[in-house]
């Protein structure tokens, strides 16, 4: 509630649930105080088939979830006894020794059904508020996620909710509003719904469609995901959820040819996109980031002369730096990125934003860019740039 902590969980929640057909009309957040959480269960209850609820179950003082539903629904708290075993037996596995903090997860509200936790020591419960059937999950993402998954939307096949489906198309290159327009009409033309969602750079579009049956919302969803792809042409790169990186990662496993990087601005961000999913092994060598003209020079082989000449943050070095990570890990593409990422070092003729970037294989090609923003936005998007290079080449076709 200060703002310290993003809610992200309510986002996964609400998109979740979407797809297998309710409908989201409200998210709260509410502070770890017993009388307005209790507020928020009377009012949830009230209103609504279902409500899921993540946070307060942990060991510290301010968890006081469990405690609020048991004072709510007049039942006392009872502890229950496979729980408490297999928190104490994740804890000493872990090489800690289980406290009274700890047992206190394994305390339910009477008659609530427990969710095991299989990825760590918070049980979550399910239990019936008013016309409500209530799920309590932990805070923690990857818990919250498996939880849901596996225990909550197996229980939800009894409750009303709208045949619907959805088609998720993943863009880059485009701006948010550059999208939206070349989409004018689509939800009219198929009774759908559009959503979007940027993740800087990129940008998501969601094809959502309700129907008498799932069968219908499928075929709906994909016939205007069909339409939404033709009029956004190469912007899209992929369907449901993958990066840009990974979709180019796919690519290059496809094409059976390996990468390496030679890093300057992006300071080993290119290889951290690149290897954030698994498999990257299979076409990624490895990264050589060399901030110092010192290293360009002895790990790439760039020649002094061209740094002197030219300035690091030149296409002459780019095309240098590429070329000797190409070379130097025997890889059948690198791609090399140098340039003013900021606040500070720019001048008249490099500007902060400055980027160059090259790659190296049959041929070198370069490029170059003035990106605005902050220094986090400049290094991502030259990031995403060099990767697009790539792209643009093995497909044969022009960035959007």
């Amino acid at each position: 509630m200060r703002g310290e902590i993003v809610d992200t969980n309510a986002a996964w929640l609400a998109a979740e649930l979407s797809a297998v057909g309710f409908r989201v009309t409200r998210k709260l957040c509410v502070d770890d105080d017993h009388e307005r959480i209790q507020a928020a269960l009377a009012a949830l209850g009230a209103e609504h088939d279902l409500f899921v609820c993540t946070g307060g179950l942990g060991p510290t003082t301010d968890d006081i979830t469990a405690e609020c539903v048991a004072r709510f629904l007049e039942v006392p708290l009872e502890r229950d006894a496979p729980s408490l075993a297999r928190i104490r037996e994740r804890i000493v596995r872990a090489g800690r020794s289980p406290t009274a903090s700890n047992d206190k997860q394994a305390d339910f509200p009477r008659g609530a059904r427990v969710l095991p936790n299989e990825r760590g020591t918070a049980p979550g419960f399910a239990v019936e508020v008013g016309r409500a059937r209530a799920f309590f999950l932990p805070g923690v993402p990857t818990e919250m996620e498996a939880m849901f998954s596996n225990h909550v939307v197996p229980a939800l096949a009894g409750l009303p909710h709208d045949p619907a489906a959805q088609v998720v198309l993943r863009t880059f290159g485009l701006p948010e509003s550059g999208v939206n327009d070349l989409l004018a009409g689509i939800e009219t033309r198929f009774r759908v719904t559009l959503g979007y969602r940027a993740r800087f750079p990129e940008v998501d579009v969601k094809v959502f469609a309700r129907r008498d049956d799932g069968a219908s919302a499928e075929r709906a969803a994909r016939k205007a995901a069909d339409a939404a792809r033709e009029a956004l042409g190469s912007a899209v790169f992929a369907e449901g959820d993958v990066g840009y990186p990974e979709a180019l990662g796919r690519l290059l496993v496809e094409r059976g040819v390996t990468l390496g990087l030679a890093e300057s601005c992006t300071g080993g961000l290119l290889a951290e996109l690149l290897t954030r999913a698994p498999g990257s092994s299979r076409f990624f060598l490895g990264s050589l980031v060399t901030y110092a003209n010192e290293a360009k020079q002895a790990v790439l082989q760039v020649p002094p002369a061209l740094l002197e000449r030219y300035g690091a943050v030149s296409e002459e070095v780019a095309r240098s730096m590429a070329e000797g990570a190409r070379r130097v890990l025997r890889a059948d593409y690198a791609l090399a990125v140098t340039g003013i990422a900021g606040p500070g070092g720019g001048s008249d003729d490099k500007p902060v934003g400055l980027v160059h970037y090259a790659l190296a294989g049959e041929m070198t090609t370069a490029r170059q860019r003035i990106f605005s923003g902050t220094r986090i936005q400049v290094r991502r998007r030259a990031a995403y740039a060099a990767l697009a290079l790539l792209r643009e080449h093995l497909l044969g076709e022009p960035p959007a």
